[in-house]
Order: structure tokens, then sequence, then C-alpha cells
């Protein structure tokens, strides 16, 4: 399957998301920054999660902080499409970080990138 979008589609689809982001919200949640324009990674976590075993490619969950924020969550996937997550059943009851879940992303806002077509 080919991933990959032309930087005309990009630019509609990010334009288009600036533009309704707050509509889609309830308007009690509208104006708090709950949806992020963008996330950056460094290339090490990609690069962490990529190198797992059996790793086929990522997959992109979204999950909400407490603040009701929405954050990305990168995990590793293998062939089959499984998620490559820790086998120690430990890790469920711990709040032990370990190498086989990326989050913490730089979210815009608050810390947005340069202008670009992709985002201005």
């Amino acid at each position: 399957m080919n991933h990959f979008i032309s930087l005309q589609e990009a630019i509609e689809m990010t334009t288009l998301f600036r533009a309704q982001q707050e509509n889609i919200l309830k308007p009690e949640f509208q104006q708090r920054n709950i949806l992020a324009r963008s996330e950056a990674f460094e290339r090490a976590a990609f690069d962490t999660l990529l190198a797992k075993n059996g790793c086929a490619g990522l997959r992109i969950y979204y999950g909400m902080g407490i603040d009701l924020k929405v954050h990305a969550i990168i995990v590793a996937i293998d062939a089959n499409g499984h998620d490559l997550l820790p086998a120690s059943a430990s890790m469920l009851s711990t709040m032990e970080e370990g190498e086989d879940i990326a989050e913490r992303g730089i979210r815009c806002p608050d810390l947005c990138p340069a202008d670009s077509p992709l985002n201005s």
C-alpha cells in the first residue's frame, strides 16, 4: 500500500483541519488547545520502535491526558498488524517506562514549527 500523498493534498488536508478543528468540538471544549495541529518526535524514538524484533510498521493511537489534550501514541506493529507491546504482565501494573511506546511529542500549540505550506 502506498502511504504517500502529494504536497498539495497535504496542504488541503491540514488547511481544512485548521479551519474546522474547533468546529468539530463541543462548545465547552473549544479554545482549550485540545486538538494539536501537529506533534514532533525525535528520530531516535522511531528508530527504537522500528528496530523492535518483528517490526513491520508503526501504528498511531490517539489518547487523552487528564487535561483533555489529545496526544499521539506510537507503537510498533508486526507483519500481521498486531501491536508489539511489552511482554511482561508486570508492566501493566506499573508506571515504569520502557522503549515500546512513544508519546511525549512536541505539540503545536504550544510549541509550533516555523511557517511552512502545511501549517500556515
